[in-house]
């Protein structure tokens, strides 16, 4: 990837509250792009396609897997999700940072393809806070919110894999190490 800009990846398991640390940051911080993933599922009450994610169909995404037309996807509880290249090739051929959410398996992805990319794991002060957000949310069913915080757990244990951490206890607090992480590397082009 040939880039001006540069590419912050945040990751976390599901249900850390990456979206809403996300939103905050777009909203704080100028010149930054939020890639929207590709995804197979079924779009959530309120979702919109092209802007929440591209909707695709399950032989869509395989052909655009099979032609490379992805940084990174993973298959998360049966569906398909992935980044697609050359929506983020382009917005860093701009001196436009570009934001990815996503969780550990893409994040592993990319960083074997980008060399040059910051990551931000973010993680919640304890597991039982992390199922009491998931049930919060009020979208995924008693099975499914365990499958999820079973995956969970193993996503914590990946943390020391990635630049910087941040723990999700007190939002504004999380929200101003993020934003101060993405300024510092700005002014400085290097993160301590």
């Amino acid at each position: 990837m040939s880039e001006i800009g540069k590419l912050f990846v945040i990751v976390g398991p599901s249900g850390v509250g990456k979206g809403t640390l996300v939103k905050h940051l777009m909203n704080r911080v100028p010149y930054l792009f939020l890639s929207i993933s590709a995804t197979t599922r079924s779009p959530r009450k309120d979702e919109k396609d092209g802007i929440n994610y591209y909707f695709l169909k399950t032989n869509e995404f395989e052909e655009l897997i099979k032609a490379g037309d992805f940084i990174e996807w993973a298959t998360i509880y049966g569906n398909y999700y992935g980044t697609l290249r050359e929506k983020v090739e382009q917005k860093l051929s701009l001196p436009t940072d570009v934001i990815l959410e996503i969780d550990v398996q893409g994040a592993r992805q990319i960083k074997e393809n980008a060399d040059k990319a910051v990551f931000i794991f973010i993680k919640p002060p304890s597991e039982e806070e992390l199922k009491e957000r998931l049930r919060e949310r009020g979208t995924e069913t008693a099975d499914e919110i365990e499958k999820r915080l079973s995956i969970a757990i193993e996503e914590l244990k990946s943390e020391s894999e990635f630049d910087h951490v941040i723990i999700n206890d007190n939002l504004n607090e999380a929200i101003d190490r993020l934003v101060d992480i993405i300024i510092k590397y700005r002014e400085s082009n290097t993160i301590n």
